[in-house]
């Protein structure tokens, strides 16, 4: 899935004598396949912009188009994971997984489908259990799953692993890349954390500023799986946090 993202703008109204200006002007394209990261400090419109590209909110101005068709709400090619797991609390594993393919008619060999995915997020022994006796990083394989049983063209994260204890966290880093080898979607992935940045993605765009724009790309060609302690991963480090500081002196020599 290609993605085009064309001077997109968005203003909430804080207030009636005031705007707020979150995003200007931000221009990108995504190329089928790619894992692009969006990365920024808390607060610069991240999880706004990635909203904006599943349908769930619209731009102020500005366009995006996904295939060449303009993007007016949600569609099941596009699929996206929350910050916190958002299973529903009287249906199994199982069924949760399979709740959004059930919901639109996608019922073509779902019961495979779905077991495969419970299989490879390692949660087959719970496909019974509901979603309160499942630990958070449980509830997030059963949310990521449920993103792919549809084989979705797109899927969109917001920060899913953030609330994960480290070892978690590692652990579905890891099986998420394989899966987007495997399965060949087209992912854009929302984090603050540059080194979870750099582990994932194969092209960073940097947000900052107020309102934000876009500071810098970071195309990054090195094989997976990265450790952050490689040379070319602390020179990749060096060079986001060198352009987010300058961009910060910059904003403050502006007050």
């Amino acid at each position: 899935m290609k993605i085009e993202i064309e001077k997109l703008t968005k203003i909430f109204n804080k207030s009636k004598k005031s705007d707020h200006v979150v995003l200007k002007d931000i221009s990108f394209s995504i190329d089928d396949g790619d894992f692009v990261i969006i990365l920024g400090e808390s607060g610069c419109g991240k999880t706004t912009l990635l909203n904006m590209l599943a349908g769930l909110e619209r731009p102020t101005s500005g366009k995006i188009h996904v295939d060449g068709q303009e993007v007016r709400g949600i569609h099941p090619s596009r699929s996206m994971l929350f910050q916190q797991p958002t299973l529903i609390p009287w249906l199994n594993v199982k069924e949760n997984v399979a709740y959004g393919c059930r919901l639109r008619g996608d019922t073509e060999k779902l019961d495979y489908r779905v077991n495969q995915f419970l299989e490879i997020m390692g949660i087959a022994g719970f496909s019974d259990a509901k979603p309160s006796q499942l630990s958070l990083g449980m509830a997030q394989r059963a949310c990521l799953a449920r993103a792919l049983v549809g084989h979705p063209d797109a899927l969109l994260l917001d920060e899913p692993f953030a609330s994960l204890d480290t070892f978690t966290q590692a652990h579905i880093q890891e099986e998420l890349v394989n899966l987007w080898l495997s399965e060949q979607f087209t992912a854009v992935f929302v984090t603050h954390d540059i080194d979870e940045a750099i582990r994932l993605g194969n092209k960073i765009i940097l947000l900052a500023g107020e309102p934000a724009n876009i500071k810098d790309i970071f195309k990054i060609n090195e094989k997976y799986p990265r450790d952050r302690n490689n040379v070319k991963f602390k020179e990749i480090r060096t060079k986001i946090l060198e352009r987010f500081k300058n961009s910060y002196l910059a904003k403050r020599s502006l007050l």
